[in-house]
C-alpha cells in the first residue's frame, strides 16, 4: 500500500537513481511522477527530496521546483580534493578503533579483490572496492564520519567513471597494505598508504557527461523495498 514505505527507502532508491543516472542532471522532480515511480505517496518522497537536497544531490529553481543537480566541474574536483582528506583520516582512526569484525570483514574482502583482480572481473571490482572503503569507515567508530565518507564516494560515483581494471591489481595491492597497518594499530602509516593510494587513483576518474533530460511519469513503479540502506 501507498505511505508504508519509509522516506529513509525513498531517498536511498532516488539518490541510487541520481547516481545510476536513470535521474539525469537537470531534471525535474516532480513529486506527483515520483510517488507513482517508487509506489509511494508524496509525503516521503516530499521528505526524502529535503534530504537529497541537504546531500547535494538535489536542487531547487524557482517556477521549476525540485530538480536533480547541475554540479559544475570546480564543484566535482573538490569532492575528490575532500576525499584525499577524509579517506587518511578514516584510515587512521580506523587503525586507532578498529574490532576483530572489521578485520576479519577487510580481510576476507582483500582476498577476494585480489583474486577477481587476477581474473578481470571488472563489475566485481567495482562492489569491492565499494565495500572496502565502507568498512574501513565503520572500523573507525565514528557515525558521522563514516556518513560523510558514505556521502563522498556516492557523489563521486555519480560524477566519475573509474577505470578500475587499468591498475585493478595494484590497487589491491595498496588495500592489502593499508589492511596491514590498521591490523597493527600503526595510524600514521595507515594514514600516509591511503594518502598516497587515492592520489594515484585520481588519473582513473574521468568525469561524466550525462545529457539532462526532464522526469516523465513512469508507468511501472520502483521496488522501493529492495533499495540498499
Amino acid at each position: 500500500m501507498r505511505g508504508q514505505i519509509s522516506a529513509h527507502a525513498v531517498c536511498t532508491a532516488i539518490r541510487e537513481d541520481i547516481v545510476s543516472g536513470a535521474l539525469a542532471p537537470g531534471s525535474r522532480l516532480v513529486e506527483e511522477f515520483l510517488a507513482a515511480r517508487y509506489g509511494v505517496s508524496r509525503v516521503p518522497v516530499r521528505e526524502a527530496l529535503r534530504t537529497l537536497q541537504s546531500e547535494g544531490f538535489v536542487t531547487t529553481r524557482r517556477h521549476a521546483g525540485s530538480c536533480v543537480a547541475e554540479p559544475t566541474d570546480q564543484e566535482a574536483a573538490d569532492l575528490l580534493d575532500v576525499q584525499a582528506l577524509l579517506e587518511p583520516l578514516g584510515a587512521a582512526r580506523a587503525a586507532a578503533r578498529r574490532g576483530p569484525a572489521h578485520l576479519k570483514v577487510l580481510r576476507g574482502l582483500v582476498r577476494l579483490g585480489r583474486e577477481r583482480a587476477r581474473h578481470g572481473h571488472a563489475a566485481e571490482l567495482r562492489q569491492l572496492d565499494g565495500w572496502f572503503h565502507e568498512t574501513l569507515g565503520r572500523a573507525a567508530d565514528s557515525p558521522g564520519l563514516a556518513a560523510l565518507l558514505t556521502q563522498l564516494r556516492r557523489k563521486i560515483e555519480w560524477m566519475y567513471a573509474v577505470e578500475l581494471p587499468l591498475r585493478a591489481a595494484e590497487s589491491w595491492d595498496e588495500h592489502g597494505a593499508v589492511l596491514d597497518a590498521v591490523a597493527r594499530g600503526d595510524a600514521e602509516r595507515a594514514r600516509a598508504l591511503m594518502a598516497a593510494h587515492i592520489e594515484r587513483g585520481r588519473p582513473v576518474h574521468r568525469l561524466r557527461r550525462p545529457a539532462a533530460a526532464p522526469v516523465r511519469e513512469v508507468k511501472q513503479p520502483v521496488n522501493t523495498a529492495r533499495a540498499r540502506p
